[in-house]
């Protein structure tokens, strides 16, 4: 199974939306999303593409009474699960946190399998050793949203093989959208 692994997209619709595309036409079946949305309304460009969301929240919060509510509808693919979640995909044990360093912590436990952050907009994948004498993937995808001068960026993972490759979206979707 193929997951989309994206972070902070900071109501950057555009970018969000073509990454999930984009990672859906590579074959993604799911996407998680580390935190920092911010306003809910945001994600609703996700809903066409069909994919199961696993989503938290992360320090720029926005409206987490309408965040619970978009999420609560019937048969609705975004699943919010608050500051944190532990999910399980392809036999996968997956933990999601916004906060690198309770990631970190939680990746040398060896409870689970992988384990996504974000926060840091910085994107990153380790293979740390963890205290049960295996190794845990700890993954950052850096920021969808591309804040500041930082790039927007994505992960493709494959839960069968755990190997993840970075891709990149560029800024300029935004401002072509803006003038269409």
């Amino acid at each position: 199974m193929k997951i989309c692994i994206l972070s902070d997209s900071h109501d950057h619709i555009a970018l969000l939306n073509a990454a999930v595309a984009e990672a859906k036409s590579k074959g993604a079946e799911a996407v998680i999303h580390c935190g920092d949305v911010v306003a809910p309304s945001t994600l609703k460009c996700l809903t066409k593409h069909q994919l199961k969301v696993h989503l938290i929240h992360g320090n720029n919060t926005g409206d987490l009474y309408s965040l619970g509510q978009l999420a609560g509808k019937p048969d609705n693919i975004i699943q919010y699960h608050g500051m944190d979640a532990g999910i399980t995909l392809a036999n996968r044990r997956i933990f999601l946190v916004h906060y690198p360093h309770y990631a970190r912590a939680m990746a040398v436990t060896g409870d689970w399998d992988l384990v996504c952050c974000g926060h840091s907009h910085k994107l990153q994948i380790e293979h740390l050793p963890n205290i049960k004498g295996g190794i845990t993937v700890l993954v950052n995808p850096g920021t969808i949203g591309g804040v500041g001068s930082d790039p927007a960026t994505y992960l493709l993972g494959d839960l069968e093989t755990m190997q993840f490759e970075p891709f990149e979206i560029s800024k300029s979707i935004e401002r072509e959208e803006s003038f269409a």
